[in-house]
């Protein structure tokens, strides 16, 4: 009886083969899935690393910022404020990044532009360092021209006449 069962395998045995191997295939596609998912979130996003050195003679602290860069829509500006909400990619919630007078903003070719040109749901890249809590912006690259804005009104005049 023995060796006849070991010939041909019990029949739980198969099938439990077969689940382990799709349950093992589900498994490395959803790593790799979850790599690629990471490899883009990373492509959209350089970090750098601060380093903040203290000096134990004079007691002095000396951080140094270095520029990262983001591509990414800049999700709201408002001309009065001092800063913009910006995304990173579609499925990540929108960030402050604080911006001063100094924030130079260019267009894919490199010239500068004034910051009227800055629309909603526009892409472009930002270069930015991290002061204390807050994210600065040192310059705007904006993926695409700004677009002219052109303000077009008609007039319709109709005219009844009354027998």
């Amino acid at each position: 009886m023995t060796g006849a069962m070991g010939n041909e395998g019990h029949r739980f045995n198969q099938s439990r083969g077969t689940n382990m191997k799709q349950t093992r295939l589900v498994k490395i596609l959803t790593v790799a899935v979850a790599c690629l998912a990471t490899l883009g979130i990373a492509r959209a996003q350089q970090t750098t690393t601060t380093t903040t050195t203290a000096d134990p003679v004079t007691g002095t602290t000396t951080t140094q910022a270095t520029t990262t860069n983001s591509a990414g829509t800049i999700v709201t500006y408002t001309p009065d404020s001092d800063y913009f909400m910006f995304r990173t990619a579609a499925n990540v919630a929108p960030t402050r990044y604080y911006y001063t007078r100094d924030t130079a903003i260019v267009d894919p070719e490199g010239r500068t532009v004034s910051w009227s040109a800055i629309r909603p749901d526009m892409p472009a890249t930002i270069y930015y360092t991290t002061v204390g809590d807050r994210v600065l912006v040192r310059k705007v690259v904006l993926s695409r021209p700004p677009g002219v804005i052109k303000h077009e009104e008609t007039t319709t005049t109709t005219t009844t006449t009354r027998p």
